[in-house]
């Protein structure tokens, strides 16, 4: 261990410089006129930057601009270098490099058609013009099942950037609006004026010999024979590691080549930019793969045919009026896993399964003067009006007259995308580990009107499975934020930050001016220019969270308090008070929120009183956490066989053989993670003096955690084996709940359990011991509250087996709609007028909710 840590150490400092450098240039003031451009994390100067930044060059009246160009290797991309050695205004630095985040954080103008890294945060004064790269044929972003996580950094690029470019009215309404969920929270503005790269397209007679020339310059052997374009996308898990098929595409550039005339035509290979890394190092792909520092669309315009699957690059070469073939032989997964926006009948082109049937089509538009084929020119047709409708070949002046000249009169623009009509909250949901505040939020996003408001979603990037699969529950309605990379600034600054929160003086964060910009540039970094109505800090127990979500642009505040914080900053683990630092760190915060929420009413007067030195007391206030019962009951008509069954042993653990067993037992259950203010230890204790005056029953103890090796320790002393099952953490527990007769919760204190919650929508009897809000966790006439003692509880089980423990009676649905108003009125969202007849949440509510504590999966 300590030599993998030594081994870490120079990539760490090496990381460290690089952030400091980053903050120094940060520091520095803006260098008036300068651009900077990127393409492709700096793979070449291409695509709409290559075309703006050349119409800038030429345009007299922008000669005072000064041009930076991202190259990922200044030798690999020589030609693009030597092209412009002679022009004092253009200069080229390393993606990456010092020089690299010098230029990205002094330049006036930025220009990337993918995405700045996580460091990268807008500074004042700067104009960002995010051009991204192609009309999509693939779902992007939320339009792909699953797809919200892989957003990250895109939507933090895009709601950073000034202006958006869109080739045409599809991409600015599926893309950005949809795809992306810009609408309702992008404040710049769209440019719908068609795409600067299929500027380049246009050659003339000159331009073109110039294109073959650098063709053959590279090896290329053309001759005067046609050019057949093959241009395949990307393949693969992730668009960082595509798949290497480039044996395959060998193979199917062979049978093309055996079905044309290969004296009049020749194939050439153009690879994705993610592949081209893996194709340049291929020596039988020499005599076709097109150089990366060509750009696309140069090479479209001495192309006379078009070959592709899935790649927006049949959308540029729709503007040639020339044949485009696509050769999917893999369609049925690509759509089924990736998925398409058009189906193939609606394509501009043939459609074929193999390649020698493109080679065929290719014959036949060859003895047909390269015409389009009759079965698809309607369709090529009505695709170049919708997609091409402004590829004039002056795209680039257009662009370059809104963005750098500051004319928008007469232009396709399109601007208040954040005024949808709703009004938009901002949730910083937690640590997504499964937890009961995970399923409060989970279930909250799920119940919140999502026509009424507008919602997202900021928590922290995780590489955890469990996490990921917590976050991958998310409401499709709702926008991500995940937070990507790390707080810029100088060490000295976070020194002086850390400290603050040693010496007690976190609350200082937004007085003492260097403080107040690391944090103000910490939001911009997460949120770009994105502006909230509400601003909701749903966890209550992270005092990096809490700061940063008071920097947010003005804003109704809230946070949430989800159990006796006050106990709880008290309470020892292992003879120590580990959260008592953090949390009254939290504690000071709380004078500069709005509202402070807890999960009940009793608990609200509890923290009222606990943390009365801390607050004004009429800024707390309850609201009910809410209820997934669909999911709940969904879950509970799993197959436990089935749901239980263990991959690895091939069999079906011994809980869940006795749960499936008809052999008239009575089984109590109980969910929560196995820690010490949970009390299983009083569960089992109880139940075994109860399972000795009666056999007939059993316990099963859903959940993981530090205490399982003891709890396991204390039911084999006491000679339950076979009585008492651990299952560990189940991913559906409510499975095994609608397997048992009766709940039991035996914990020390909770804040408003959802275990609770659950077993009342699955109408199971309940039996709970007493804590400050138990009151609050069962409506009238359910379930039992007994002492918190071994003979308490083994009290209410008795109760349970003489038939004294009435089933549970919920209406979910009234419930949840009470506990909405109440999340909306506790945000500031409904007034205490506006809300409806008995919101007000108190003692007498129908039922509770949520924990911070519980551990059932949601």
């Amino acid at each position: 261990m300590r030599l993998s840590r030594l081994k870490r150490i120079p990539s760490r400092v090496k990381r460290a410089a690089r952030f400091e450098i980053h903050a120094y240039w940060r520091r520095q003031p803006l260098v008036v006129g300068s651009v900077f451009y990127e393409s492709f994390s700096g793979n070449g100067m291409l695509d709409n930057p290559e075309a703006l930044f050349r119409e800038l060059l030429a345009a007299p009246d922008l000669a005072h601009l000064t041009h930076i160009w991202a190259l990922s290797d200044l030798q690999q991309y020589k030609a693009a270098v030597d092209e412009f050695a002679d022009d004092p205004r253009v200069s080229f630095v390393r993606y990456g490099s010092t020089a690299y985040y010098r230029a990205l954080a002094t330049s006036q103008y930025l220009v990337n058609n993918a995405t700045f890294p996580p460091d990268f945060s807008k500074r004042a004064g700067q104009v960002y013009l995010n051009t991204w790269h192609g009309t999509p044929l693939k779902r992007m972003g939320y339009d792909i099942e699953g797809g919200a996580l892989a957003t990250a950094n895109i939507v933090r690029n895009f709601v950073a950037a000034d202006y958006l470019l869109a080739a045409n009215a599809f991409m600015a309404d599926q893309m950005y609006e949809t795809g992306y969920k810009l609408a309702g929270v992008y404040r710049g503005t769209v440019v719908e004026e068609g795409y600067p790269r299929i500027d380049r397209q246009f050659l003339d007679d000159a331009g073109r010999e110039t294109a073959r020339r650098r063709l053959v310059e590279a090896g290329i052997p053309l001759g005067d024979r046609k050019v057949i374009l093959y241009a395949p996308t990307w393949k693969g898990a992730s668009f960082g590691r595509p798949t290497d098929d480039i044996d395959d595409i060998l193979e199917q550039v062979a049978a093309i080549e055996e079905r044309i005339d290969t004296s009049r035509y020749v194939v050439l290979l153009k690879t994705h930019q993610t592949v081209h890394a893996l194709a340049v190092h291929r020596p039988e792909l020499a005599r076709m793969l097109v150089p990366n520092e060509i750009p696309t669309n140069v090479v479209l315009g001495v192309t006379d045919a078009l070959i592709t699957d899935y790649s927006s690059i049949f959308f540029d070469f729709l503007q040639t009026g020339r044949p485009i073939l696509f050769f999917t032989p893999d369609l049925a997964d690509y759509a089924g896993t990736r998925g398409l926006y058009f189906e193939p009948d609606e394509w501009p082109g043939p459609v074929r399964m193999s390649a020698r049937e493109i080679g065929d089509e290719l014959a036949a538009i060859a003895e047909n003067g390269d015409a389009l084929p009759a079965e698809s020119s309607d369709r090529y047709r009505a695709m170049q009006q919708r997609f091409t409708p402004y590829d004039d070949g002056q795209v680039s002046k257009r662009i370059v007259d809104i963005v750098f000249r500051g004319v928008r009169e007469g232009y396709r623009l399109r601007t208040g995308l954040a005024d949808d009509g709703r009004e938009s909250i901002l949730l910083y949901l937690g640590g997504m580990r499964p937890n009961g505040i995970t399923t409060s939020a989970l279930n909250l996003l799920n119940n919140l009107d999502h026509d009424r408001y507008d919602v997202s979603a900021f928590f922290a990037q995780s590489r955890s499975a469990a996490t990921i699969a917590k976050q991958s529950q998310i409401n499709p309605e709702v926008r991500q934020f995940p937070r990507v990379g790390g707080m810029n600034g100088a060490k000295l600054r976070h020194l002086a930050r850390h400290l603050d929160f040693r010496r007690g003086r976190i609350a200082e964060h937004n007085t003492i001016p260097s403080q107040n910009r690391l944090w103000d540039d910490e939001w911009t970094r997460c949120f770009g220019d994105s502006r909230f109505d509400y601003v909701v800090d749903f966890s209550g127990y992270g005092p990096f969270w809490a700061t940063l979500m008071l920097h947010s642009p003005d804003a109704t505040r809230s946070i949430w308090l989800h159990n006796d914080l006050a106990s709880d900053a008290h309470r020892e683990v292992g003879g120590e008070k580990k959260m008592l630092h953090s949390l009254t760190q939290i504690f000071t915060l709380y004078r500069q929120y709005d509202h402070l929420v807890s999960v009940s009413p009793t608990l609200s007067e509890i923290n009222r009183e606990g943390l009365a030195e801390y607050a004004d007391p009429g800024k707390f206030i309850s609201a009910l956490n809410t209820v997934d019962a669909e999911h709940i009951l969904e879950n509970a008509q799993a197959d436990l066989h089935e749901a239980s069954f263990d991959e690895e042993t091939g069999e079906v653990p011994d809980w869940a053989q006795a749960l499936l067993g008809d052999d008239d037992v009575t089984t109590f259950v109980t969910v929560g993670r196995l820690s010490p203010e949970k009390n299983q230890a009083r569960l089992i204790r109880a139940f075994a003096g109860v399972h000795a005056e009666h056999p007939a029953t059993r316990l099963v103890i859903v959940g993981s955690g530090p205490l399982a090796d003891d709890l396991q320790g204390l039911i084999d002393g006491l000679g339950l084996h076979g009585a008492v099952f651990l299952t560990d953490m189940q991913r559906n527990p409510h499975a095994i709940m609608a397997h048992a007769d009766c709940f039991v919760l035996s914990s020390d204190y909770e804040g408003q359990p959802m275990v609770i919650l659950e077993a009342l929508v699955l109408g199971l009897p309940i039996v709970t011991v007493e804590f400050a809000s138990a009151k609050n966790a069962l409506p009238a006439g359910s379930g039992l509250v007994v002492p918190q003692s071994d003979e308490g509880v083994a009290a209410g089980l008795e109760a349970f087996l003489r038939g004294e423990v009435p089933a549970s009676a919920f209406d979910y649905r009234a419930y949840n709609r009470k506990a909405v108003e109440q999340f909306y009125r506790a945000i500031g969202a409904v007034s205490g007028a506006e809300a409806a007849p008995g919101d007000a949440a108190s003692p007498g509510a129908a039922a509770a909710a949520g924990t911070a504590d519980v551990e059932p999966a949601a």
